[in-house]
């Protein structure tokens, strides 16, 4: 590799100084020009990833914390830049890496087959160094910015499954989840149970206290109900006051156990409202089945969650529970 290197080429580049240095993987089988590229990004503001051959180089790039910037030589040992640049856009793996293409190559067939590739960008040989900056500069402008979408299609996402208010899977996530964890169910001839809870005399917080105070329980009885489910379980806001709540693998004996912990957690302590705290109790139907369709689960729940309620309330209810069955 052929370089000339401008005098102010190697000045460090304006990035804020809070940021982490981005690493940059330069892939060069030339120990000399591996110190001149270490040297370089280093100036730069990077921190350079050194591989030896291009068999290296695909071991970085396909390992999980692999840098989003690599400059690649075309001819290398063991694996050819252009081959590398094929597997890392055949694998199509978040986040972005962007390639710049090193090579001596200027017939235009040659570029095209490069750039066909995978490659972001390349330079010919013999390159000056101030050019390469650039270069890499850009790329990293482009990597911020695939990052800002990518936390924009988070944001959009979150929106479209979650309920803004408490945070929770939302009516139609929750649904979705349900009917995934059945089919998963009818395969594994595993069971699967649902509670339904609904706070008792809701309205009367909102009409006594403010839409606010109400809020605020809602926020809470989320959190205590997320709280008290085991990690793999699903805790979705059905509607209004009601929260709908998935237990894969969970028998009905086990599921009424678990929606008295959550009955439980409701009414252990009063709510911090900014009125004033506030006592809240739920009542809560549970289903279970390992092959009935999700909407028979949920109609079940509803059932034996509004028999809690005519039961006098703070209470849990469920319909077909056989003693002895095992646990979670």
């Amino acid at each position: 590799m052929t370089t000339s290197i401008a005098a102010d080429a190697i000045q460090p580049l304006a990035l804020p100084s809070s940021a982490p240095p981005m690493r940059v993987l330069a892939a060069e089988d030339n120990p000399v020009f591996q110190s001149m590229l270490r040297t370089m990004l280093t100036k730069w503001g990077y921190l350079p990833v050194i591989a030896r051959s291009g068999t290296e180089a695909w071991r970085v790039l396909e390992s999980e914390d692999a840098p989003r910037l690599a400059v690649l030589d075309w001819m290398m040992p063991g694996m050819d830049g252009v081959e590398i640049c094929r597997r890392v856009r055949d694998a199509n793996r978040e986040p972005y890496i962007y390639i710049l293409l090193l090579t001596a190559r200027t017939e235009s067939q040659d570029l095209i087959k490069g750039m066909d590739a995978g490659a972001d960008d390349y330079l010919t040989k013999p390159f000056n160094a101030h050019e390469l900056r650039v270069r890499l500069h850009a790329g990293r402008r482009i990597l911020d910015l695939q990052e800002e979408l990518l936390k924009a299609r988070e944001a959009l996402r979150e929106q479209a499954t979650h309920d803004g208010l408490t945070g929770l899977l939302n009516r139609s996530s929750i649904l979705e989840g349900l009917d995934d964890e059945i089919s998963r169910a009818a395969r594994s001839n595993q069971p699967v149970s649902v509670i339904m809870a609904d706070l008792d005399r809701f309205k009367l917080v909102n009409d006594t206290h403010g839409h606010v105070a109400g809020d605020a329980v809602l926020r809470e009885a989320a959190l205590r109900l997320k709280s008290s489910a085991r990690r793999y379980d699903s805790v979705g806001r059905y509607g209004g006051e009601e929260f709908l709540i998935v237990l894969p693998g969970c028998d009905a004996a086990a599921a009424v156990a678990q929606a008295k912990r959550m009955r439980d957690a409701i009414a252990a302590t009063p709510f911090l409202t900014p009125s004033e705290p506030l006592l809240v109790t739920a009542s809560l139907g549970v289903s279970c089945s390992s092959h009935c369709p999700p909407e028979y689960l949920v109609h079940q729940a509803d059932e034996a969650l509004y028999a809690a309620k005519a039961g006098g309330r703070n209470r849990v209810v469920a319909p077909f529970v056989t003693p002895g069955l095992t646990g979670c």
